[in-house]
């Protein structure tokens, strides 16, 4: 018989109690990232260019191991007025000590925006006492991704997230044109490392290359007016050129002839060519006052006369560059690198040939691309809607036919609609068009086929089956222009 006295006989004080018992859990569950109260912590202060996304209550890792949380984060200002973030630390009172050069580094748990801060510890004999301060240039802060793109402006960025999503779904569409190339491109990816080695190696002085290109540019930077220059009077020149584009072909066939004479010939002309550089010499007078009286070759002259003063510098800078190359020409590596160039070129040709036509002819793959975006036009807030419509096709229900609409034993073959006036005139049209039509393969004006654009051109026949290449009702695809943004 039970203590009516005692309080354990008291049902209303027990479940209080027990009710008690949860808060206070919940309680210290909820706060468990800030740390269980009555818990002592070894604070340590690190000072940072900026939070980086950290918040109060995200862990310190040392070694990967979870060792303490940011308990909050103030804003200071250095002497010279820059404003930095300062993130106090609790870490557990079982941390040893940190050495003083101990490093730091802000660090993303995920894509998605989490960060923790990662400690690294020194090797410094010196430790840092409680509520030390890691200064700040002992904090490294990584470059994320939105910092990246920043850099470009708006219109640039907006291109580069148009040709992520163009190049994605002609990649998406191309799907058996890839596992092929792949296939064959393996030859490449099997040799490439060796190859790679070989260019990098020291006596291929491989990285004297681009400094040498870059003091070449820098040479130049003087002259550059004057070469673009050059260019437009090359223009004028070789536009008149390209309209006597036989004679020039026939200078070019007779070129080989020529040159075997003048090696034939030549060296019977010294004498004469000796006298003609004598006469030559003694026209240099008249040819100095010819710049003069010339008003077309004194603006020639006057740009290029301090550039060639210049020129004989940029010679001697360009020795090292140009005997590199000679040693790169020089090397038995280089050529078995073009055979493997050429290899790959050959065995994309394949690909190649089979693309070609799909759009210089049938415009399919701007045709995809066109489609597909009207596909997405549809979007909100949150992002684009695929816009897809469901087609509920009937199910007949025939022994003797096949419908795609349930289970079958065979391909689609009917019945026509006929059997069904009974069903609404849409239904019926659903009806008539359970005929299986398809063509695995249509023609794209490939190699090997009639140079025609099949796909989206075949005739629907109504009431049969058609596998295979059906009547076309034309051969021509739709033109796409160029939307300026």
């Amino acid at each position: 018989m039970t203590d009516r006295t005692s309080p354990f006989a008291n049902r209303i004080l027990i479940g209080s109690a027990t009710v008690l018992v949860l808060l206070v859990a919940v309680l210290l569950a909820y706060n468990a990232n800030s740390g269980l109260p009555f818990v002592p912590t070894y604070n340590v202060n690190v000072q940072v260019p900026d939070a980086a996304g950290l918040i109060a209550g995200d862990g310190v890792l040392i070694g990967g191991a979870r060792v303490g949380y940011i308990g909050s984060i103030t804003g200071a200002k250095a002497s010279s007025g820059r404003p930095f973030a300062v993130l106090h630390l609790k870490l557990n009172s079982s941390t040893p000590p940190l050495p003083a050069d101990s490093t730091d580094l802000v660090r993303p748990v995920s894509p998605l925006g989490e960060k923790y801060l990662q400690i690294t510890r020194g090797t410094s004999s010196k430790t840092l006492k409680a509520g030390s301060t890691i200064a700040l240039s002992k904090t490294h802060l990584p470059v994320e991704i939105d910092d990246f793109f920043n850099m470009f402006n708006q219109r640039t960025r907006a291109a580069a997230q148009t040709n992520l999503n163009e190049f994605g779904d002609g990649f998406a569409g191309r799907g058996a044109d890839l596992n092929r190339a792949l296939s064959q491109i393996q030859p490449l990816v099997s040799n490439l490392l060796p190859v790679m080695n070989n260019l990098l190696d020291r006596r291929t002085r491989w990285a004297q290359l681009f400094p040498s290109l870059e003091q070449a540019a820098h040479e130049v930077v003087g002259v550059a007016d004057q070469q673009a220059q050059l260019f437009v009077g090359l223009d004028a020149t070789f536009t008149p050129l390209s309209q006597a584009t036989a004679a020039l072909r026939a200078a070019i066939a007779g070129g080989p002839p020529a040159l075997e004479t003048a090696t034939r010939d030549l060296p019977q002309q010294g004498p004469f060519i000796d006298d003609t550089a004598a006469l030559f010499h003694r026209f240099r007078p008249t040819f100095a006052s010819l710049g003069k009286a010339s008003a077309q070759l004194v603006p020639t002259e006057q740009a290029g006369i301090p550039a060639l003063k210049r020129a004989p510098q940029l010679n001697d800078r360009l020795v090292a560059t140009f005997n590199a190359l000679d040693n790169f020409v020089q090397d038995p590596r280089t050529l078995p690198g073009l055979v493997l160039l050429t290899d790959t070129a050959r065995l994309l040709k394949p690909t190649v040939a089979f693309i070609e036509p799909e759009q210089t002819q049938c415009n399919y793959l701007t045709l995809f691309f066109r489609n597909f975006e009207n596909s997405l036009s549809e979007s909100d807030v949150i992002g684009s809607m695929l816009d897809v419509n469901a087609l509920p096709l009937p199910q007949l229900g025939f022994k003797l036919h096949n419908a795609e609409a349930g289970p079958s034993s065979g391909p689609a073959n009917g019945p026509p609609a006929s059997r069904f006036k009974h069903l609404p005139i849409v239904k019926q049209s659903l009806v008539d068009d359970s005929f299986l039509h398809s063509n695995p393969y249509p023609y794209t004006a490939a190699p090997g086929q009639p140079a025609v654009c099949e796909a989206g051109n075949e005739r629907y026949l109504k009431g049969r089956i058609y596998i295979g290449h059906a009547p076309l009702q034309g051969s021509t695809t739709d033109k796409t222009k160029r939307v300026l943004p």
